[in-house]
């Protein structure tokens, strides 16, 4: 691109929430004529990057120019004037409404007051045309379409208003392989009409077959700035996942000691082709008593479709799941519970902790479900187990009265491990159960994660740092691309072996 001044400049930015921050000293920059992937895994700073584009958060420090002009946008609408559109995953339109209608809104052209129908289909139907979308009929409700195709006429109404800026937040993340590749020719077509588009991805393999540059980003801050074909998979996938600090030594010189049994007596769980359509498909692993399975993979591989499917958040639709010798059908969470399996959802703000509760009342909640709502843990009984998990996990401040919102992640975290161990599990489902936590956080949960196997508690670890994984589990599954791919006993594995499996035969 030398020579080519960036549609995009993005010099130095920084935000920063209570507690956080998000995005520190970030640049970059978006071409014309260009697909620019931007890749990083969760909690990298990506979502944030665009939202600072697009106006969503203000920046604390930084530039952004556009087309050459400094900018700084106050709203979403004044971005879209500028010339930037964003089509995120979850299509922003108005299905009850017709395609041209969706590609029109708010702009249709009028006549003495009243819509003109013609022109609004001529219109239509001529950014269609130009995307080589002629085979859309432009009166038919967008809801009778596919999301695929809904995804395809947000991109004709971003172009319709002439949007220099593409911007595609994952937008391939529940299409089918020919609806990839329609959505594929459509980009083409704009990339080469000088549109410069940045696409978001956790799919590698669409990345390197769209893409002419990528970003990437680790904990908020700039790692480089690639051309694609320079840049092998597996350089990539370590790029992304990056090396974790080495204070951790002691428990991986304890994990190296722990060896569970793995007898047909220990088998605790068994998963056969397990999977959901849309969602992930064929697993197939099992679990002992006392053993640590790491689920590794890219985000979007399908780790925590996994776990929902073992804990009837969501219900399989093929495979098999075999509890204590007994196949079985988790028609939802309670059906877990009660089989003894417990889950700790990665998102812990939205699904796993209500933050105008105390400490205490989070802590008991799973209990006093399993009692059900009409007979109430006593007041003493709470206080009791509140006491005894704040002692025996270091939570702070160690006011069982403190709204759990007050805490520090590592510390909510730590609330949202004690909850389930107060209802002593036979299967703890982890996941990211350490993301956005302080190493020395990360240090105590990690022990406890080892000592609650040592005791005989079967454990499913999943997290975005693989050489978390491989510290702490016995055995790892791999997943790729929503299925899983390896089975790798832990003995003498690396980094590389595993990013290895990842990246697959092509890297």
């Amino acid at each position: 691109m030398d020579g080519t001044v960036p549609v995009v400049d993005m010099q130095g930015i920084s935000i920063a929430f209570p507690g956080v921050k998000a995005l520190d000293g970030v640049d970059f920059r978006l071409f014309p004529g260009e697909v620019h992937a931007l890749l990083g895994e969760n909690g990298a700073g990506k979502s944030t990057l665009i939202k600072a584009l697009t106006g969503v958060y203000a920046v604390d420090d930084g530039t952004i120019t556009v087309m050459g002009a400094r900018k700084s946008f106050g709203t979403p609408a004044e971005a879209q004037a500028a010339g930037i559109s964003t089509v995120y995953q979850e299509v922003n339109l108005c299905p009850n409404l017709s395609v041209e209608e969706n590609i029109l809104l708010g702009r249709e052209p009028r006549r003495r007051g009243a819509i003109h129908w013609r022109d609004v289909r001529r219109k239509a139907k001529e950014v269609l045309d130009q995307l080589q979308l002629g085979h859309i009929d432009p009166r038919s409700v967008l809801s009778s379409h596919s999301i695929a195709i809904q995804q395809l006429v947000a991109i004709a109404r971003a172009m319709q208003i002439e949007a220099r800026v593409l911007i595609l937040d994952e937008p391939t993340s529940s299409l089918d392989a020919d609806e990839v590749q329609q959505l594929f020719s459509v980009i083409r077509t704009l990339r080469d009409r000088g549109v410069a588009i940045l696409f978001v991805s956790h799919f590698l393999e669409q990345v390197y077959e769209i893409s002419d540059r990528m970003t990437v980003l680790r904990n908020g801050r700039l790692v480089g700035e690639y051309l694609t074909p320079e840049l092998p998979r597996m350089a990539l996938i370590s790029t992304m996942i990056g090396k974790e600090l080495d204070a951790l030594a002691e428990l991986e010189e304890a994990e190296s000691r722990r060896r569970p049994d793995r007898t047909e007596e220990t088998l605790f769980l068994q998963a056969e082709g397990l999977g959901r359509k849309g969602s992930v498909r064929e697993v197939t692993f099992t679990v002992h008593t006392g053993e640590i399975l790491g689920l590794a993979g890219l985000l979007g591989s399908g780790r925590t479709e996994t776990a929902r499917l073992l804990f009837g958040a969501d219900r399989a639709d093929q495979g098999q799941l075999t509890i204590r010798g007994t196949g079985r059908t988790l028609r939802s969470p309670r059906s877990a519970i009660d089989r003894g399996i417990a889950f700790s959802s990665e998102n812990r703000k939205e699904e796993g902790l209500i933050g105008d509760l105390s400490v205490r009342d989070n802590l008991i909640l799973a209990l006093q479900a399993g009692k059900g709502w009409w007979r109430r843990v006593p007041r003493a009984t709470q206080d009791e187990l509140a006491d005894r998990y704040i002692r025996a996990l270091d939570i702070r401040p160690s006011s069982k009265d403190t709204l759990i919102r007050d805490l520090s992640g590592g510390n909510q975290q730590k609330v949202l491990l004690a909850r389930w161990l107060i209802t002593h599990p036979r299967l703890l489902i982890l996941d990211e159960p350490t993301r956005g936590i302080d190493i020395g956080a990360k240090t105590q949960i990690q022990k406890l994660i080892s000592s609650l196997a040592a005791d005989g508690m079967s454990v499913i670890f999943i997290s975005a740092e693989l050489e978390e994984v491989l510290r702490i589990s016995d055995r790892i599954a791999v997943l790729k691309d929503r299925r899983m791919v390896a089975d790798l006993p832990n003995e003498n594995l690396t980094m590389g072996d595993v990013m290895t499996v990842i990246a697959g035969t092509n890297a």
